[in-house]
């Protein structure tokens, strides 16, 4: 297993404090914390304390463990058996689903669809899609129809791919996980490693192709993972990468890791902590990433360059949409996530040359459920933040 990047010399974690109460040099940024104009004067600044691969790679590991002790995770807990659970397999054209649930923390258990190829032997890529904060009842987190498609046409060109809820989302808000606490922030990332620890379990997947995809919120959750695990190969960032916005909940800026008295800094530099692994950011006309093609990516790609690897990230930017994971985003997600991951997009091509997805079966909620009459809730499962043992 790889080892996570900065983190043998990372200092003991601090003590647990109430909400809201802060050490001495943090700050919360959130939401629209600052100016776009702001934002490009604070990328130009961070631009001057590096100008070689060495002098980035030491403001990466200083960003990197600010990272980690905003969100109380340095040191990393203790990696608990997964105790991996498995109910309900459907086979449809081309893939199957799942529903899984695994151990991140003693109780925690990570509720899930998992979408395999069929007819396809291993080793296999493997995919992380975490949801955003898209909460129309009828249409939200992981059993939303966009993120079904997504998760199946990928599995159907050879990925193996899981869609997991959110802390307070789905599922694991029926269990009784309230979104909006203070260790939100902290376990979505311990989460999505141990999510990576599921994926890299099965014995069909290849650990060195693992990607990582969402919107929104879940870019979010893309581009902290990606900074932290260098499991993470391949990365697509959907809608989120902003100078200016920091993300509008607890579970992405409700702990201090973007300023700390070691670090400062924002969530263009957190995307530009997977350089020189592959990352596509993509962007529209219609939110806080307008303007990603003129103030992010230039900033991004500058990174990149240092490492001798601009060709390895890209910015796929459509100025006349707006805030979704819609069929044009996912269509250069699937092209580049085949590219890097070595994925079959022979297999779900169009006569006319574009990505087809006709033929996913989008199911109710209802069967994407974990725990049921084939799967009884275990004993000792978790149901608050408050009761978590790290």
């Amino acid at each position: 297993m790889a080892p996570f990047l900065g983190l043998q010399e990372e200092p003991a974690g601090r003590p647990r404090l109430p909400p809201a109460v802060l050490e001495a040099g943090e700050q919360l940024r959130q939401g629209d914390f600052q100016s776009p104009h702001e934002a490009r004067a604070q990328l130009a600044r961070y631009t001057e304390s590096y100008s070689t691969v060495e002098s980035w790679k030491a403001r990466a590991k200083r960003i990197r463990q600010g990272i980690l002790r905003g969100a109380d995770l340095a040191p990393l807990p203790a990696r608990v058996p997964l105790n991996p659970l498995f109910s309900r397999y459907r086979e449809y054209d081309g893939y199957s689903v799942e529903n899984v649930a695994f151990e991140s923390l003693a109780g925690v258990f990570v509720t899930g669809s998992l979408y395999r190829p069929t007819g396809r032997g291993g080793p296999l890529a493997a995919i992380l899609s975490p949801h955003g904060h898209f909460n129309d009842p009828s249409d939200y987190g992981r059993f939303r129809r966009d993120m079904q498609i997504r998760a199946a046409t990928l599995a159907r060109i050879g990925a193996v791919v899981l869609a997991y809820d959110m802390v307070g989302y789905g599922e694991l808000k029926d269990l009784g996980w309230v979104h909006h606490h203070p260790d939100t922030l902290r376990l979505q990332i311990w989460n999505s490693i141990r999510a990576v620890d599921f994926l890299v379990s099965l014995e069909e997947v290849d650990p060195a192709r693992i990607g990582a995809t969402g919107a929104s919120g879940g870019a979010t959750q893309v581009f902290l993972l990606a900074a932290v695990d260098d499991r993470v190969a391949v990365s697509v960032p959907v809608v989120q990468v902003s100078a200016h916005f920091f993300g509008g909940c607890v579970g992405e800026s409700g702990l201090p890791i973007h300023q700390s008295s070691i670090h400062e800094t924002n969530n263009v530099e957190i995307a530009a902590l997977a350089a020189p692994r592959p990352q596509l950011i993509v962007s529209d006309g219609d939110d806080w990433t307008a303007n990603t093609p003129t103030v992010e990516y230039p900033y991004i790609r500058g990174v990149y360059e240092l490492f001798g690897a601009a060709d390895r990230v890209e910015n796929l930017h459509l100025a006349a949409e707006s805030h979704d994971y819609g069929l044009s985003k996912r269509r250069g997600a699937y092209e580049f996530l085949a590219r890097y991951l070595k994925l079959d997009l022979q297999a779900v091509l169009r006569a006319d040359g574009l990505v087809g997805e006709a033929g996913i079966v989008i199911e109710p909620r209802e069967k994407l459920q974990v725990f049921g009459s084939e799967q009884p809730i275990p004993p000792h499962l978790v149901r608050s933040a408050d009761d978590v043992e790290w």
